[in-house]
């Protein structure tokens, strides 16, 4: 970042524990995803190969040596994953996974018929040799808006406790389920629950794939507030809205904290 002599929020440097930035990677080309990488990756923590694509990515490992060369790490959807559960192959996600030497793993539940319980008892299997983000969230918008804040709460807990190092949000690549309702308005109850319960923000990742949705996120809970989703095209817009430089943000509250003020705004 150029010195301005500008106060602006405090962003640690990698690797980070907090304001992490996850991209998603939809299946982009390869030539994008390098030069994305390589002149962003001071801004991006994690790549995430989104549902199943990397069965299908051609250049697959050329992008997982670029990131490796950019000090970026990257796991695979936990879609895949269920994929896997579903068909009694887990062991086979197990090799490969390790194929490709992976370091992190989600695991979800977020389309498979699968109670939080026994997702739970797969993240303390697996954190035994890897490290594990799970997912809380139906990707089904009907089935989503049945789970009530206080069963994501306790989801995310459960998951915690089972091992997860850090626990994703469901919101899909489009910002239509999940933590949003299925017109791409945010579930805020399920936020305000998440932080009256003291969860440790450190361990949670907001899939947050809109500008709308970041610009809450960070006005709600700060700069440094984690943040996964983004497209290959925002790691620059995302660190500015991060540090205040464009309007959305300009009056960023940097703790956190909920800022009951900006909260109170997106109800009107």
């Amino acid at each position: 970042m150029i010195y301005t002599g500008l106060n602006l929020p405090k962003r640690s440097c990698k690797p980070r524990m907090d304001g992490i930035t996850v991209l998603i990677d939809n299946g982009v080309p390869l030539q994008f995803f390098q030069d994305t990488i390589n002149s962003s990756d001071q801004y991006i923590d994690f790549v995430k190969f989104g549902w199943g694509t990397s069965v299908v990515t051609k250049h697959l490992e050329k992008k997982i040596a670029c990131l490796q060369e950019n000090g970026v790490d990257f796991f695979f959807g936990g879609t895949l994953f269920e994929k896997f559960v579903s068909q009694n192959k887990v062991s086979d996600f197990e090799r490969f996974i390790r194929k490709f030497n992976c370091r992190y793993i989600e695991i979800s539940n977020g389309t498979l018929e699968m109670p939080n319980r026994e997702k739970a008892m797969y993240i303390k299997d697996f954190s035994k040799d890897f490290i594990v983000f799970s997912e809380v969230g139906a990707k089904d918008s009907k089935k989503s808006m049945s789970q009530g804040a206080s069963e994501w709460v306790e989801w995310i807990l459960e998951d915690m406790e089972s091992g997860s190092e850090k626990v994703i949000t469901e919101a899909r690549e489009s910002g239509t389920s999940g933590i949003c309702l299925d017109n791409g308005e945010m579930r805020l109850e399920i936020v305000d629950k998440i932080i009256e319960a003291r969860a440790d923000l450190q361990k949670i990742i907001f899939e947050a794939p809109t500008k709308k949705m970041q610009t809450v996120f960070i006005n709600l809970i700060g700069s440094n507030v984690n943040l996964a989703n983004i497209s290959f095209a925002d790691p620059i817009p995302l660190e500015t809205l991060r540090l205040g430089l464009r309007s959305d943000t300009f009056y960023l509250k940097q703790q956190y904290e909920i800022n009951e003020e900006y909260r109170m705004k997106q109800e009107i």
